[in-house]
């Protein structure tokens, strides 16, 4: 990979171009460590304090009567935004729709175990649990085929 920078007064803001001839696990890659740059801090409320939560300490997030909520081990913050609003800020975050009601971290399941109707029930590290549709299990497997959990460490 050949890497160009173009640094000149001229401009007045940060563009990023990359070229290639087909899209790969780099690109991908590439991509999510710049959107992880620019996303932006997460807040939770519990018992009136608001508190910054960190994307790869939560298991999932669900809405619940018209409410968001994060879950983080044996804790539930109320997330005042929309889980669509919380879905594109946590994407880079290595998030993926679980259900129309529920996103979840990749990085934290620990293990999966497949359910009479079809839906998979995934166990996080905490030892939170949740399910996933059958909907979006098949996007869920593939992600993890691909190689799609990261981990920082």
């Amino acid at each position: 990979m050949k890497v160009n920078f173009d640094i000149d007064e001229k401009y007045t803001e940060t563009s990023i171009t990359i070229q290639a001839d087909a899209w790969s696990e780099e690109l991908e890659e590439i991509l999510q460590v710049i959107k992880k740059r620019q996303s932006r801090r997460l807040f939770g409320i519990e018992e009136g304090q608001t508190v910054l939560l960190k994307p790869d300490e939560i298991d999932f997030v669900y809405t619940e009567n018209r409410k968001t909520f994060a879950a983080l081990k044996n804790k539930h913050y109320e997330i005042k935004l929309k889980l669509y609003e919380v879905e594109k800020m946590l994407i880079p975050h290595y998030f993926m729709r679980f259900s129309k009601s529920v996103i979840g971290n990749l990085n934290r399941i620990q293990r999966f175990e497949l359910s009479f109707n079809g839906t998979l029930c995934v166990y996080f590290q905490s030892g939170n649990k949740e399910y996933i549709s059958r909907r979006y299990v098949a996007k869920i497997k593939e992600k993890m085929r691909m190689g799609g959990i990261h981990h920082d460490n």
